[in-house]
């Protein structure tokens, strides 16, 4: 569980802490994914393969943009 907000921790400790928290978790979950890949116990072929590899990638590539290209901000005049 994350810790909650704290007013006097710095933006860039904050940064680090959640962004660890949530990559170990990520990354946790892709070790339980690959799980799946025992064909002893699961049946699959290449399409499910592809359609899960797919959307994993698309959201990576998404998540990364943020970092790269933030959402601009609403046009006000």
């Amino acid at each position: 569980m994350e810790k909650q907000f704290t007013k006097n921790e710095h933006p860039r400790d904050r940064f680090k802490r959640l962004a660890t928290l949530r990559t170990n978790a990520v990354l946790k979950r892709l070790k339980v994914l690959g799980n799946c890949s025992n064909r002893n116990i699961y049946e699959y072929d290449e399409n499910d393969i592809d359609k899960i590899f797919f959307e994993i990638e698309r959201k990576v590539k998404e998540t990364k943009a943020k970092f790269h290209y933030p959402k601009r901000k609403e046009f006000k005049l």
